[in-house]
């Protein structure tokens, strides 16, 4: 609907995660490099945290194109509210093995037999779980025994759960400690700096078509703005973005200003981020405070 009006061949601020629109951060870019360091060097287990919107996902997709990149079979399961039998099926049945008629035994003894198979062709096999903060205790454990598929150096299975900060306090308690012992690498996803947030959404416009015009159409002004209410966020910065967008080409403005981010924003009922004052109105360094909630 606004691509011609700004001159774009693309929609830069869509909430499906596209890995063409991945624009790493120093933390994105550790995370995505650990998960492939985890996966080449038989690892086992790694944990990629981060609250809602942060792009877990979004490094999830880019992790397959690199696994599909390199041949590496690989099983994604991202919905964890399964039982323990239904949730080894799916993962079986998503690594491309049959699963018709067959019991927990015999899914064990078949995926264990890729494995190997993998492993003498120098290649291995990965389990991503999306959402794994919800994956209760028993499943939890049932993930943890597969990582007993091993040979004398190496884990056949490479498993990477990926969830929300609640899944640090699960693999936290006393009665996971086998499993946490197994984590190899553990790396949490954090919103973007102001810095971060103006490189992500000029980045998103030039890899959209905009190129040396993506200044001009959210200048430095509003891209503060946009920080401040989508607290760095990507998944709501992509949402104020895209909104302003929307507002702005039916208002005609070839410009983003501050003010039709702040209406956008409203009707989200997003609050900024403000700076916090001492009593004599200073503002301490590296403080911050919301005004309400998100």
């Amino acid at each position: 609907m606004y691509k011609k009006f700004y001159g774009l061949t693309k929609h830069p601020f869509e909430i499906s995660p596209d890995p063409n629109f991945f624009c790493g951060t120093p933390r994105h870019n550790e995370a995505l490099a650990s998960l492939y360091y985890g996966v080449q060097r038989r690892k086992g287990f790694v944990v990629i945290t981060g609250e809602v919107g942060t792009g877990k996902t979004l490094l999830a997709r880019c992790l397959f194109a690199l696994l599909k990149r390199d041949q590496i079979s690989f099983a994604y399961v991202f919905n964890p509210l399964l039982s323990a039998s239904e949730f080894l099926q799916y993962s079986v049945a998503d690594l491309g093995l049959p699963i018709t008629g067959k019991g927990k035994v015999e899914l064990l003894f078949e995926l264990n037999r890729f494995l190997i198979a993998r492993y003498r062709q120098s290649s291995t096999a990965v389990l991503i779980v999306d959402e794994a903060h919800l994956l209760n205790w028993d499943l939890l454990e049932e993930i943890r025994l597969l990582t007993n598929l091993e040979t004398g150096q190496h884990k056949l299975l490479q498993i990477i759960l990926i969830g929300q900060p609640e899944l640090e306090r699960k693999l936290d308690s006393p009665s996971l400690r086998q499993l946490k012992q197994r984590i190899a690498l553990r790396c949490r996803l954090d919103a973007l700096s102001e810095s971060e947030t103006r490189s992500y959404i000029l980045r998103r416009l030039s890899l959209a078509g905009a190129r040396n015009r993506a200044e001009s159409i959210f200048p430095p002004a509003t891209l503060e703005v946009v920080h401040a209410y989508s607290h760095g966020i990507p998944r709501l910065i992509n949402t104020v973005c895209e909104n302003a967008l929307i507002a702005g080409f039916a208002s005609k403005n070839a410009t983003i200003w501050p003010e039709l981010v702040q209406e956008v924003a409203n009707d989200f009922c997003l609050s900024p981020v403000v700076q916090a004052c001492t009593a004599n109105g200073a503002v301490p360094a590296n403080q911050t405070v919301t005004n309400g909630g998100l």
